[in-house]
């Protein structure tokens, strides 16, 4: 018997989860639509393009491979889709001209130019940062969230799958200005993990949906911008662009130096009127080998040495009413384990992902009991009936898998159908 080494990443400098039972209003009619979402121009698909029935919360995004399952409770049907993503023009098209399969949808880029005095309104690109955290309360969601969201978490061993999860679940979003953390509760889950394609090393993701919830930096700042470190980053402008026909200012942002813990590079998008964050996407600095060796690990035996080879993180908001609100994250690890003393050297990429897909303000007041919480150093245990279900989600909203995941999906229920015809054909025979 394999003896296996456990490896337990954290996903950002602090990762969590929760567990829960409960169901923002199952509806039981829907209709399903499915499509791809392209560029008009260069007919290259779009990733994480956001689809929102008009004048609801329900939404679903773009896959990697720019493919889409929206699923619409019958009452909407008269309604619209809004189409958008941030750099392109935003679509609203009526749901009754769409197929329910086979839909090609096309975007086209937006070329936006900002006054001057737009630009000129801030002394550089520091300031406006600075403005955006000190005045989120304006402008981001300041009361307390119901929401239902699909998370995925998958672990590859070079490019094979061999770890896959998949969640719906129900956050308690509490208002930025609020001390409480976000509670979250496990709705329907369902995962699979191939232990032979692991070797000898079992890796896991501590914190679940918590490892997306944190990279909410409006709510969870600490995690890469505080007082203190703000002013260890040059910040600078980029070329604006637009997404729902509003103009979005681009912040560069990199460190001065390597002096702290956990240096990032990347972008920020910020509303131009409302000064609120619209997307983050950034990069921890890996590049020094001594440094970030068995970073982001929470535990691992002594005689393996681990080293981040990347790590790219993401979050979305979206504007609903005047305030805007989390509604996508995503974030992508890339691990090189060594043995000591060993030829040992293995590549596994943690990736995971989490999209709200309907919420409401919390004006019942739902609570989620503490007995019920994901705890933020969960790992969810494997549970594999689910995929031999096609109905396994029901009425909820998901993001479609790409290729490599339905790949994935397929040769698990392959697994569990040869491994039901065992059991079958031993009872047939008659053996324990």
């Amino acid at each position: 018997m394999k003896k296996y080494h456990f490896l337990k990443f954290y996903a950002s400098t602090c990762i969590a989860m929760l567990l829960v039972t409960f169901s923002l209003h199952a509806q039981a009619n829907f209709t399903e639509y499915n499509g791809k979402v392209i560029d008009g121009k260069s007919k290259k698909t779009l990733e994480a393009v956001s689809l929102n029935v008009n004048e609801t919360n329900i939404s679903t995004i773009t896959n990697s491979e720019g493919e889409f399952t929206l699923k619409v409770p019958n009452k909407y049907l008269d309604s619209k889709v809004v189409v958008s993503i941030l750099g392109y023009h935003t679509r609203v098209l009526p749901l009754s001209e769409l197929s329910k399969t086979g839909n090609k949808i096309k975007l086209y880029e937006a070329v936006t130019e900002l006054s001057a005095v737009s630009v000129s309104a801030y002394k550089n690109a520091e300031s406006l940062v600075k403005k955006v955290f000190e005045e989120k309360n304006i402008s981001i969601q300041d009361e307390s969230v119901f929401m239902t969201a699909f998370y995925r978490e998958t672990i590859k061993r070079r490019s094979r799958n061999v770890s896959l999860t998949e969640a719906v679940v129900n956050i308690l979003k509490q208002p930025k200005a609020s001390y409480l953390r976000d509670a979250i509760q496990l709705g329907k889950a369902r995962k699979s993990t191939d232990y032979r394609r692991l070797d000898t090393v079992s890796v896991k993701l501590q914190g679940g949906p918590f490892s997306t919830i944190y990279l909410d930096v409006m709510k969870y700042p600490e995690y890469i911008f505080t007082d203190e470190t703000i002013s260890s980053y040059n910040f600078s402008f980029d070329e604006p662009t637009t997404i729902n026909n509003r103009n979005v200012f681009v912040v560069k942002f990199s460190p001065k130096s390597n002096g702290l813990n956990l240096n990032y590079n990347g972008k920020l998008y910020i509303d131009v009127k409302s000064l609120a964050l619209v997307s983050a996407n950034y990069a921890l600095d890996v590049s020094n080998k001594n440094k970030s060796k068995n970073l982001l690990v929470r535990k691992k035996p002594r005689d393996i040495i681990v080293y981040p080879i990347e790590a790219n993180y993401r979050v979305d908001y979206k504007a609903k009413g005047g305030k805007w609100y989390y509604s996508y994250s995503n974030l992508n690890l890339k691990f090189k384990v060594n043995k000591k003393r060993e030829i040992f050297n293995k590549v596994y990429t943690l990736s995971s992902e989490m999209a709200v897909t309907d919420w409401q303000v919390n004006t019942d007041e739902i609570k989620i009991k503490s007995r019920d919480r994901l705890r933020p150093s969960v790992i969810i245990t494997d549970a594999i009936s689910g995929f031999s279900d096609p109905d396994f989600w029901g009425e909820y909203n998901l993001i479609e898998p790409d290729k490599s995941i339905e790949s994935a999906i397929n040769k698990i229920k392959k697994n569990i159908e040869k491994q039901k015809g065992k059991e079958k054909k031993g009872t047939v025979s008659g053996k324990p």
